[in-house]
């Protein structure tokens, strides 16, 4: 299966240390994707060490959103966990279970373009795709990079200030 062209247009992090519960965090986020901006979010690779008294935990998700016949979103959200403590915190009068640690999110936001190949098949045609995106689509594809830019980072936004309301409590 051809894939066309692939272009990374976002990538970022943010990091966190403190009071926070993984399970929920998690929860969050997945639902942002998977709810917010309808993306198929699929993880790939989900790894948990112990090391001492903690656990260090690393969490892949690859994501991926037909926009046309011809355009796809499709990207990485990585989860870095270190030092990932079970710890009781008092809030409201009751004892309540969480943990604590620090977590790096970062997420990559790619425009797939010509993603069934159509393109693909001959230099002639491939010639032809870069006449139709430099003179007839530019403007939609600069659309579309400014949705997964403005997506990743709202994306990014989001866990951060979950994650600061988290510690709050």
């Amino acid at each position: 299966m051809a894939t066309g062209e692939s272009e990374t247009i976002f990538s970022s992090k943010i990091k966190y240390n403190g009071i926070f519960s993984f399970k929920e965090f998690y929860k969050f986020c997945y639902d942002w994707l998977a709810e917010e901006y309808t993306w198929d979010v699929v993880e790939e690779k989900y790894e948990e060490k112990l090391v001492g008294d903690s656990k260090e935990i690393d969490v892949e998700w690859a994501f991926n959103k037909k926009v046309t016949d011809y355009f796809k979103f499709k990207g990485k959200v990585k989860f870095r966990v270190k030092a990932l403590k079970e710890v009781e915190i008092v809030q409201g009068g009751a004892k309540v279970k969480t943990n604590s640690g620090s977590v790096e999110v970062s997420i990559k936001g790619d425009l797939q373009r010509d993603y069934q190949g159509k393109f693909d098949r001959s230099a002639y045609r491939k010639f032809l795709r870069s006449l139709y995106e430099k003179w007839v689509i530019s403007a939609r594809i600069n659309e579309y990079e400014g949705k997964i830019v403005s997506r990743c980072d709202t994306f990014l936004g989001q866990a951060k200030a979950y994650l600061d309301l988290e510690g709050r409590k």
